[in-house]
């Protein structure tokens, strides 16, 4: 009687089929940083499987169907790869740093707007005439520096 080598069948068909899943996600993940048009059809190309092999693996399909319609979504502009998209986190921060940098505009405006002001009434004051009655103090040719 011949012997039993049916595991190592079972063994080979499913070092095939991880194979076969690995050359998917990757030829998935490779389109998707470039930018390629997504589809059944390129991935499948791409990977070198059979589209009713990648139309038979429910999360590859839901993958492939979710990058598709993203792109959809935006037409014109050349669509970001999902590891290049900003997460909410980084946005989040961007936007705390901003409203940081202008709250200290504002300070420094404030700042600025009340020497000014200050200079300002400085230099009306001694363009009064003195309290006896006499000629306006002599202007100042002096220049208002930074305070």
């Amino acid at each position: 009687m011949p012997a039993d080598n049916s595991h190592l069948i079972v063994a080979a068909a499913r070092r095939r089929a991880t194979a076969t899943r690995r050359r998917a996600v990757a030829a998935l993940r490779r389109m998707d940083a470039t930018g390629t048009a997504i589809t059944f059809e390129t991935v499948a190309r791409e990977a070198g499987v059979s589209r009713s092999w990648l139309y038979n693996q429910p999360d590859l399909r839901a993958e492939i169907e979710r990058l598709r319609a993203r792109r959809r979504s935006i037409p014109a502009a050349r669509p970001v790869p999902d590891r290049q998209r900003a997460s909410d986190a980084s946005l989040l921060r961007r936007l705390e740093a901003a409203t940081e940098r202008n709250r200290q505009l504002e300070t420094e405006n404030r700042e600025l707007r009340d020497a000014l002001a200050l200079a300002l009434g400085e230099r009306r004051t001694a363009d009064l005439p003195d309290r006896r009655g006499d000629t306006p103090k002599k202007k100042s040719s002096a220049v208002i520096g930074p305070c």
